[in-house]
């Protein structure tokens, strides 16, 4: 089923963080060099949506973050249409040099547009991109493509995505990655959801990306606390 969401803005959206509910979720975050690599979707490619800020999602989460620590340095190494070569071979002095103690990938969704696409060797170079971005020992974040897109020259889209993303469930979880599960989220449903390319999120989609990536890292905080807490010498 579509949702229409013309009433819609980022203040009523309820899937959307005002920034100061982004900060106070953040508060504890330790995080001060925050990159994101990868493709489109890393940079936040994406058209103008009535009633929402024209930002990137990363753009979004980077000013959350500084709302807690305002020095937080940020680096976006998106490319539109990188590949997951593409991401090694032209990103990756970069992220290294940066060194990240939070980093984002994006990456996997360009390897699709073949007539057959080789999973095996995506996945293969996946993994080296996610390694890159943790071997500065970064707590890694990541997102599934959303079910929303399609294309007439790919009848099989929806498939490839579906396997894609279970590869990107796989790295994430040998990561311990933040993953951010937006394959069957209900904003999908939106018809407002994809910019005119049907393809990349438009901003309305940036703002929820970005609130849910906040909610994602919000409780990897928590469940650490929790841990720690657990963890301390009680009296009595």
């Amino acid at each position: 089923m579509t949702v229409t969401t013309a009433a819609l803005t980022e203040e009523t959206d309820p899937f959307c963080l005002p920034p100061a509910d982004a900060a106070r979720l953040l508060a504890a975050a330790p995080w001060r060099r925050f990159a994101v690599l990868g493709d489109s979707l890393a940079a936040g490619t994406g058209d103008p949506s009535p009633g929402y800020a024209s930002q990137p999602w990363g753009d979004r989460v980077a000013d959350a973050l500084r709302r807690v620590h305002p020095d937080l340095a940020y680096l976006n190494t998106g490319t539109v249409g990188a590949t997951s070569s593409r991401i090694l071979a032209e990103q990756q002095e970069r992220v290294r040099a940066f060194a990240p103690d939070l980093a984002h990938v994006a990456c996997g969704a360009n390897d699709l547009w073949r007539d057959e696409p080789d999973f095996g060797r995506i996945e293969a170079r996946m993994r080296q991109v996610y390694a890159l971005a943790a071997e500065s020992g970064a707590l890694l974040t990541t997102f599934t493509l959303g079910r929303a897109f399609a294309t007439a020259a790919f009848p099989d889209l929806p498939e490839r995505v579906h396997t894609l993303n279970d590869v990107i469930r796989g790295i994430a979880a040998d990561h311990d990655a933040v993953l951010v599960d937006m394959s069957d989220h209900p904003v999908n449903d939106r018809a407002t959801l994809l910019s005119a390319d049907r393809i990349h999120f438009s901003t309305a989609g940036q703002a929820v990306l970005a609130a849910e990536v906040v909610r994602g890292l919000a409780a990897r905080l928590a469940g650490a606390a929790a841990a720690q807490d657990r963890a301390a010498p009680h009296a009595g």
